[in-house]
């Protein structure tokens, strides 16, 4: 299934019904009047936030979604059905913007969440609503109002507790795949990964959600390589692991190249909590072992950890410096939620 995180859709609601213009006649009965019903209501416009979804790519072959209008009034005082609402159903995690993509309309993070997004036009009335003492045989009646029109833009952010950031075949894609079930692809050569991957790893007993997005370079906030559109991928997260490929040239300079493109993207994700790592270290002797823990630590101003995905070996130490990081970042979420809960005098 092709992974897709973003879509721009039309949607419409429906449109009133109009109000009915009759009278009552029948035969041997003394009074009639006006019974003209009303119009039924339009149809709403939802979004809702649903589990088993993880991309978009419902959105990819249908982009138009109009509610259903309301049917119009009838004799007898019947009054229309009402249209039918139409649901767009989305993963957690999924952003809905403006047309000009400015404005965050709703951000859906909870299965469950449900949102309307456009309001159905009203039923017109009938002519028995326009009776008065006065005018006992009103022969007019409302037409429905017109439903609401917009084009909105659809932004998946995946959710997940720690993600991975670092330079193209930096190790990524083998950490994940060392670390969880995801089977992602690897090769020898730069952009393997061109599409964000999920897995769920598993270390003292606990778990946590990791994610992998394909690898930056210089320039990448300019549109270089594959860009820095993925990195909203990982706005979310809690902690980043910054994995620095122990056989490039020089580890440091490899460091601020990825943490200038996180800064020029913005969105937080410099002032994240990050973990250093050289990753590759069965691949380096250990004179250039210490030269490019060296030049890291220089450029990072923090001792970086030192793993092999292919061994094993630092493996453990950087699932549960990621762990301790999650778990300090809940409490103090949970703390911040308590205090703003209301307390009785």
């Amino acid at each position: 299934m092709k992974f897709l995180d973003q879509a721009k859709v039309y949607v419409r609601s429906g449109d009133g019904g109009a109000g009915c213009v009759s009278f009552r006649r029948e035969k041997f009965i003394e009074f009639g009047g006006p019974d003209g019903g009303n119009g039924g209501r339009g149809g709403d416009v939802w979004i809702e936030c649903v589990d088993g979804l993880n991309t978009l790519i419902d959105y990819r072959y249908q982009q138009h979604f109009k509610a259903k209008k309301g049917e119009h009034g009838m004799g007898a005082n019947r009054t229309g059905a009402r249209g039918t609402d139409v649901v767009l159903k989305v993963p957690a995690g999924t952003q809905v913007l403006d047309e000009f993509e400015e404005t965050i309309l709703a951000d859906l993070t909870e299965v469950g969440q449900k949102l309307k997004l456009l309001e159905g036009g009203n039923g017109g009335f009938g002519n028995a609503e326009f009776k008065t003492s006065t005018n006992q045989a009103p022969r007019r009646a409302n037409p429905g109002l017109e439903g609401q029109e917009r084009y909105i833009w659809l932004r998946l952010k995946l959710i997940a507790d720690a993600g991975l950031v670092g330079l193209p075949n930096a190790g990524k894609s083998t950490f994940l795949s060392a670390t969880t079930a995801a089977k992602p692809k690897i090769a020898d050569y730069p952009f393997t990964t061109l599409h964000p991957g999920l897995g769920v790893v598993r270390v003292d007993g606990r778990e946590f959600v990791l994610a992998d997005i394909p690898g930056l370079i210089e320039g990448a906030h300019e549109g270089a390589g594959l860009g820095d559109r993925f990195l909203g991928h990982v706005e979310r997260c809690r902690v980043l692991l910054h994995l620095v490929d122990g056989t490039c040239e020089h580890a440091g300079k490899a460091y601020k190249t990825v943490r200038q493109e996180l800064l020029a993207y913005g969105g937080g994700l410099e002032d994240r909590v990050e973990i250093v790592a050289l990753s590759k270290i069965d691949s380096l002797t250990p004179e250039l072992l210490k030269q490019q823990k060296e030049r890291l630590q220089r450029a990072a101003k923090k001792k970086p950890l030192l793993l092999s995905s292919q061994s094993g070996k630092g493996i453990p130490e950087a699932l549960r410096a990621l762990l301790a990081v999650i778990d300090e970042s809940r409490e103090a979420e949970k703390a911040s939620t308590k205090k703003k809960e209301w307390q009785p005098l």
